[in-house]
């Protein structure tokens, strides 16, 4: 019997029931998950003829077994098949990547909410807004509400520091409600808050009507100034609102979905409409170029919104699925909403309008996205033939020693593969044979660590690296290719020279350098790439310095625990407790005499 055959005995066997399957290569990795209303027809299909798409077939060729679990209700299955996928990151589900991670405005959840710009969606009880296209269009979007609301922008932290310091210019310009100075509680700080929310939500008219009842009561309690401000706030969301291209009626709130496939890039593209007016949009490239089933589609815009929420009450789609897969989406958007979560194939009139100006974005999202790669290709191999590599390498791996005097010693690793720097593939690596900074040693360390991993299966380190570029010259190749030597590997590796002015120069085989200042690209790439190893390594050693300068030096002190720690950095900085008297040591609340001598002497020895 052959594989096929006996794949398509069991799919027999299987219920008319909903539920997910689960398809598993010869090592048993899982490399497609999909869900159906009948599981023994749709997975049946999948070995009968010969009918596939490319992907499709491509994927059946590899499958050797299965899995299913049957499910209550199609819905159920949903869900389901949205925490497998995200679990599994199978190779042949069609998946939204990123050319970077895209932004949000998260409001935290505590008495006195802070607005800030991040690109982590946590599960937390903080509310996002977003994702927003950019960075820029984040941040002005923050700063916009920042200025309606009169909000702090400030690092001051509510309640804690109301009343220590004299409120800044701010407050004097109009242009912050100056919680610091106590003229507001936690109450009136959230209802403001709650309307840079609705504003942030693409509620502006409800926003307004907020603002104009607050401003209309200060003028009949005679607070002139504070109606003045709230008038000033009016005009500023109205200049706002002006900005936000109009596209529908007032009251309108949907998604706009279209699709672009081609055979060389493929993008999704979404446009948020709120209130009628279009204030976002995004696009996603595809990971899969042929095109994908109803089932897919609607797999795929469920997942979107499991991850990112905000779902409008219309959502709108440039691609036709099948009735019964619009009103599951539409059923399963509904349940975590109070509303029900119409889901629609326009034809004509402003719908269709907005389809069409969301196909041309996916469209020229696409077209970018292939010349990019067009032109990483040709970095690629312009950088090879400069080194001499006998083949292209597709995944790259930068190496750079990040130290803060003798301690917290931190190697990085960065990689570009696939034609972008894959940040979930960085890793980290704490120095700890060294004897105070020495960049060799370090290097030496993080190397063995790092490829003593190859072919281990461990995500990332697992995977051998087709071409190395180590941060330094000649003797940081040298390290580097002796620890390969050590461990009997192969992969060409080149120092990242710099110049006077710390840009990258040349690349050293160790003997030879080979220069790059005059080739723009490839100059680009390189730079780019140590640049990031640079970053990533320094950001984590200063992160590791502050941690022990807060906490590590003083915990290591017998009897000085995190409490007692804090208690003397609250009193005097650490330098100061490293010079103090043990008298002073024993004015700080809750620090003995017996602790006292056990500081001064600690610091006293550390210093002979």
């Amino acid at each position: 019997m052959t594989v096929i055959e006996r794949l398509r005995d069991k799919a027999n066997s299987l219920p008319m029931q909903p539920g997910v399957y689960i398809m598993k290569d010869a090592e048993g990795k899982i490399i497609y998950v999909g869900k159906s209303k009948k599981l023994k027809n749709r997975v049946t299909s999948y070995f009968v003829g010969s009918h596939h798409s490319v992907k499709t077939g491509r994927m059946v060729s590899l499958v050797r077994d299965f899995d299913y679990i049957v499910c209550s209700t199609e819905i159920e299955a949903l869900a389901l098949e949205n925490v497998l996928i995200k679990r599994h990151s199978p190779k042949y589900n069609i998946k939204l990547k990123d050319a970077k991670s895209y932004p949000y405005i998260k409001v935290t959840a505590e008495e006195y909410p802070r607005l800030l710009v991040t690109r982590e969606r946590r599960s937390d009880k903080g509310r996002y807004y977003g994702p927003y296209s950019g960075t820029r269009a984040a941040h002005a979007a923050l700063e916009a509400v920042m200025r309606i609301f009169s909000l702090p922008s400030c690092k001051r932290s509510f309640p804690k520091d109301i009343g220590k310091d004299r409120p800044c210019i701010y407050r004097d310009m109009g242009r912050c409600i100056a919680p610091c100075a106590g003229g507001i509680d936690g109450a009136e700080y959230r209802e403001l808050v709650r309307g840079a929310e609705r504003v942030l939500g693409g509620n502006s008219g409800e926003a307004k009507a907020y603002l104009t009842e607050e401003m209309e009561r200060a003028s009949e309690a005679l607070e002139f100034e504070r109606a003045a401000a709230y008038r000033d706030s009016i005009a500023a969301l109205d200049k706002l609102s002006e900005k936000q291209k109009v596209v529908a009626d007032g009251k309108v709130n949907r998604d706009v979905f279209a699709v672009y496939i081609s055979e060389t890039a493929s993008a999704l593209a979404m446009l948020s409409v709120r209130g009628g007016a279009l204030i976002n949009k995004n696009e996603f490239i595809l990971s899969a170029a042929d095109a994908a089933s109803d089932e897919e589609l609607t797999s795929l815009i469920a997942a979107h919104y499991d991850e990112w929420g905000n779902v409008p009450r219309e959502i709108m789609l440039d691609f036709p699925i099948s009735e019964e897969d619009r009103e599951l989406l539409s059923e399963y958007l509904s349940l975590g909403t109070r509303y029900k979560v119409a889901v629609k194939i326009p034809e004509r009139g402003e719908g269709r309008a907005l389809c069409d100006m969301a196909m041309e974005n996916a469209r020229e999202s696409a077209r970018q996205h292939r010349l990019e790669g067009e032109r990483e290709d040709k970095n690629i191999k312009r950088l090879s033939e400069l080194l001499g590599l006998h083949e292209l390498p597709s995944r790259i791996e930068g190496y750079d020693i990040s130290n803060i005097g003798n301690e917290n010693i931190v190697g990085s690793m960065v990689v570009w593969q696939g034609g972008r720097l894959k940040k979930s593939d960085y890793r980290l690596f704490s120095v700890k044979t060294t004897e105070g900074a020495d960049d060799y040693g370090s290097m030496r360390e993080v190397l063995r660590r790092r490829l003593l991993h190859i072919g281990d299966g461990t995500p990332s380190l697992g995977e051998a690296p087709d071409l190395i570029l180590v941060d330094g010259g000649d003797a940081h190749v040298g390290v580097a290719r002796s620890v390969l030597s050590e461990l009997g590997l192969e992969v060409p590796v080149f120092g990242m020279v710099k110049d006077d002015f710390h840009k990258t120069r040349a690349l050293t085989s160790g003997e030879y350098e080979i220069s790059i200042a005059k080739e723009f690209d490839v100059y680009g790439f390189v730079y780019n790439l140590q640049e990031e190893a640079h970053r990533f390594a320094v950001k984590s050693s200063q992160k590791a310095k502050t941690k022990t300068l807060t906490h590590s030096v003083l915990e290591k002190i017998e009897g000085i625990g995190p409490a007692k720690a804090r208690a003397l950095l609250s009193a005097m900085p650490l330098g100061k407790i490293k010079s103090a008297t043990v008298e002073e040591l024993c004015s700080v609340k809750g620090i003995g005499r017996a602790d006292a001598e056990r500081i001064a002497s600690y610091f006293g020895k550390r210093k002979k």
